[in-house]
Order: structure tokens, then sequence, then C-alpha cells
């Protein structure tokens, strides 16, 4: 009975990583509007983050260029970053994960008899989480490229109205990858460091769901009423 049974676990149908893509991409599709909500949690939150550190470079080579001699203290003003906005950054991003375990939470609930029937043709536990977390995972990446670009233009459109709009010719200077003090916190680095973040805390925020649907006997999946 063992040998039976553990032949018929080894022969189970394992579904291609690109089958899992496009259902879960089918799965988005269907719950769309929820999907955006989602979404537009995580842009908040990284718009905040990439708008904190991109400001941060920005204004650094706003003050350069515009003293042309910097001092020291202008130095240390333009090169930290208050601890109030550091906390605030972190809990906006603590925020965003707890909107998106909740909102993979009821997209769990929901799906009781779709994650049922899927176990009961065979859907092994791994492929099950793997369709969660992809989902968290196209929500991260959409929000995080768009709360990226949003921080960016924001945290451009303060430090040159701070500027009085006369740092344009900063752009020849602008710190594209390297801030003002040399470190490797230029506007691009940020962008790219806050869409990985954003994916980040999509994953971690949808994986206790993704676990808690994958352990889900079927027989119960498919009993429960919703």
């Amino acid at each position: 009975m063992q040998n039976q049974t553990g032949s018929a676990i080894r022969s189970q149908i394992r579904l291609p990583f690109g089958e899992a893509v496009r259902i879960s991409y089918q799965s988005l599709k269907i719950r769309f509007w929820r999907s955006i909500i989602t979404t537009l949690g995580i842009l908040s939150g990284i718009a905040f983050l990439v708008a904190v550190l991109a400001g941060s470079s920005i204004e650094s080579a706003v003050i350069a260029e515009e003293t042309q001699t910097v001092d020291t203290s202008a130095e240390e003003e333009a090169a930290g970053i208050p601890a109030h906005k550091v906390w605030l950054v972190a809990m906006s991003l603590i925020v965003c994960v707890v909107g998106i375990s909740n909102a993979m939470l009821m997209s769990v609930t929901e799906r009781f008899r779709e994650i049922g029937t899927m176990k009961c043709l065979g859907a092994l536990d791994k492929f099950v989480v793997l369709l969660f977390l992809l989902e968290a995972c196209f929500q991260g990446l959409a929000g995080a490229i768009a709360g990226s670009l949003v921080g960016t233009v924001f945290a451009l459109l303060v430090n040159l109205k701070a500027a009085q709009w006369s740092a344009w010719r900063v752009f020849y200077k602008f710190p594209w990858f390297l801030d003002a003090n040399g470190y490797l916190l230029g506007v691009v680095p940020v962008i790219i460091g806050g869409c990985l973040v954003g994916m980040l805390l999509a994953v971690l925020g949808a994986a206790g769901p993704a676990f808690r649907a994958a352990k889900m006997p079927p027989v119960d999946a498919m009993r429960v009423e919703v």
C-alpha cells in the first residue's frame, strides 16, 4: 500500500512555471479592482521611500551646485536623512506588508473551492504557494515601478521648488548613480532598490497566506461554503 501511494505521488504531473505565471495573471485579471487596491498600497509606500532617498541625493547636488563651496555644516545637513523621516518610511513599509497580507488572506478565503479543486486534480503544495507568490510579485513589481517614478518626480519638483527653479543647471551634475558624497545613492540606484523592496515586501506579505492555502486539506476546502 505504501509503495502504491509513493508511486502515485511521484507520478503526479508537475505543471511548468509558465503555466503558473498564466494562471496567476488570469487570477489578477479576474480580481482586477482588489489587485489595484493592493498595488496602490505598495505604490504609496515605495513612493515615500524613494522620495526620501532620492530627495536627499538631489538636495545634496542642488546645495553643492548653488553654494559651489559647500561648508561642513551644509554637507552634514544635506548628507543625512532626519530620524523622523526614517521612522515614517519604516512605518509606511510595515503598513504595506500588513495590507498585502490582509488582501492575500481575503483572496485565499474567497478561493477555497478553487484551491481544493486544484489540489484534488493533483496540484502540489508548492505549486499553490507559487501561484500566490507570483500574484503578489506581479502586484509588487507594478506598484514599486509606479511608486519609484512618482517618488522621484515628487523629490525632483520639491527640490527644484526649494531652489526657486534656478537649479535646472544642476542637471549636468545630476546624481544619476552617485550622490554628492560619492555614495551609490543616486537616483537610478534608488529607483532600482525601490522596485526590489516593493517586490520583496509583496512576497513577504503573501508568504503566510500562501502557505496557509497550500496546507489546506482538499476535502475541507471543497466543503467550505463561500
